[in-house]
């Protein structure tokens, strides 16, 4: 059987983009994503190889846009202006695209290098932001870690509602980057 006119890979990536973003996900499937392309589900193997292929490029594709998100909210500014930006856009793209979010939460292997590139990209960003703080390298690691800690805490509590205090979440989402900023002062302080 010939592939359908008018889907390719493309076509297929965005199904699973549609349906992550509105569904979850876990409703990623060969079955929803035929669904959405109006096909049958063994018709979608004319177009990929499988579930796993998929994932992986909703995975990329997820990734390189939250880098996209990222980098041009964040622009030119650094130190401490470049990291609240980045927190501030990481968790409007939680938000705005939650099926994407989850796909770029996914810690590749090494049979998938095009997403370990596409990780450690993002990464790269984030050292970039820390680069005006005197860290070593495996102390800006950790400063990576933990603040993308503390921004996926907020995203993922905000997203189940979760926040049930009546403090504003701005306001929490600030004074805490204040403290992850005073740490990241003091190693300063210390090292100058």
């Amino acid at each position: 059987m010939s592939p359908r006119i008018g889907i390719d890979g493309t076509a297929v990536l965005m199904a699973a983009v549609d349906v992550a973003n509105a569904e979850g996900l876990e409703a990623v499937t060969i079955t929803s994503v035929a669904k959405k392309l109006g096909i049958r589900p063994p018709s979608l193997y004319n177009h990929v190889s499988g579930l796993d292929q998929i994932r992986v490029e909703l995975a990329k594709y997820a990734l390189d846009r939250l880098y996209e998100h990222i980098s041009a909210a964040v622009g030119e500014r650094e130190g401490e202006a470049a990291i609240r930006g980045f927190a501030e856009a990481y968790l409007e793209f939680a938000h705005a695209y939650p099926g994407l979010y989850d796909a770029a939460q996914a810690a590749p292997g090494p049979e998938h290098p095009s997403l370990q590139e596409a990780g450690k990209q993002l990464v790269d960003l984030i050292l970039r932001y820390l680069g005006s703080y005197p860290l070593t390298e495996e102390q800006a690691l950790h400063a990576v870690r933990g603040l993308r800690s503390l921004i996926h805490g907020f995203a993922s509590l905000k997203r189940r509602g979760a926040f049930g205090l009546p403090l504003g979440l701005k306001d929490s989402l600030q004074f805490n980057l204040g403290l992850f900023l005073a740490g990241l002062n003091q190693i300063a302080q210390t090292r100058g």
